[in-house]
């Protein structure tokens, strides 16, 4: 326990003072790579995450995920995102993306136990949202306008899981149309007509769990790297990199939940060591702050 209390004043202090770049929340960081530990087989998740991004910009993330564990061995999830950013655009909502995903964990009696998952993301819209007809930012999009393919692996070893992942943009709808030379600000870097590439991730976690059973804490460390430059298009239709959008992000994070017979309520901080030197995605985070439930029923 007295681990897990320096964890938590850690990250709460590294919060307070670092400003920088959070998780990425394209979808790869929160990829269900592990079944379902709930006793029934059927769950409903409601939470929402806070973050402070690029330019004093605000933003409330909710989301909703519903889980069927079908075997031992097969579960699939539904969830549905949303997002408001504010900041000196103003204020955008919207709906963001619906993710499709699938779990396979082989049934065994070993100490190494693997799962494995594959999804699809799906955007509601191009990502090309607006104020007053005035173009906004990746920053202020409540998706990225591709459909994703995600896939991962994860192997649980006693108290350890290490997970690897990848998020893949397999058709791109984006339209966005910021561009930073007309906006009256260089806080945020051109986007028009954005295209992003692919994201890698290398997850390792800890739980630690009273004695009751009833609480648990999970540090975790993600590596995520981006692999490749970003493009968009500039007025005369010529497709530019964006200089320093490739590279590696390193963010720390810790899950603290409360379980219950049926559920479980979860705190999440997290916070980045490392950053990329350009994020035109618009997925800057200073750091995040998420609360939900999950509920078996």
């Amino acid at each position: 326990m007295k681990k897990s209390l320096f964890v938590v004043c850690l990250l709460l202090s590294t919060l307070q003072y670092t400003r920088a770049q959070g998780c990425s929340d394209a979808g790869i960081c929160s990829l269900p790579v592990t079944a379902t530990s709930m006793p029934t087989k059927n769950q409903i998740e409601v939470a929402a995450v806070f973050g402070a991004g690029e330019a004093d910009t605000r933003y409330i993330s909710p989301y909703i995920t519903y889980t069927r564990t079908f075997s031992e061995r097969w579960s699939g999830a539904v969830k549905i995102t949303a997002s408001s950013a504010s900041g000196s655009f103003g204020t955008r909502s919207a709906v963001g993306d619906a993710y499709l995903s699938s779990t396979y964990s082989p049934v065994t009696e070993r100490v190494y136990k693997w799962s494995f998952t594959g999804g699809l993301k799906i955007p509601f819209h191009d990502a090309n949202l607006s104020i007053d007809n005035r173009p906004l930012p990746m920053d202020y999009q409540s998706s990225l306008g591709t459909i994703d393919f995600l896939g991962g692996a994860n192997l649980n070893y006693k108290m350890w899981d290490f997970n690897v992942a990848v998020q893949v943009p397999v058709i791109n709808f984006n339209a966005n149309s910021y561009v930073a030379d007309f906006s009256g600000t260089d806080d945020f870097p051109t986007t028009n007509l954005f295209e992003r590439k692919p994201d890698a991730l290398l997850r390792a976690t800890y739980t630690v769990k009273t004695s009751n059973k009833y609480f648990s804490f999970k540090p975790n460390l993600l590596f995520i790297y981006h692999l490749g430059t970003d493009t968009y298009e500039d007025s005369d239709g010529k497709r530019l990199s964006i200089a320093g959008s490739d590279g590696l992000t390193v963010n720390g994070n810790l899950i603290s939940a409360y379980h219950y017979k049926t559920g479980v309520i979860e705190l999440s901080l997290a916070t980045p060591f490392a950053v990329r030197k350009v994020r035109p995605d618009g997925l800057t985070r200073e750091w995040t702050v998420g609360i939900g439930i999950r509920k078996g029923f």
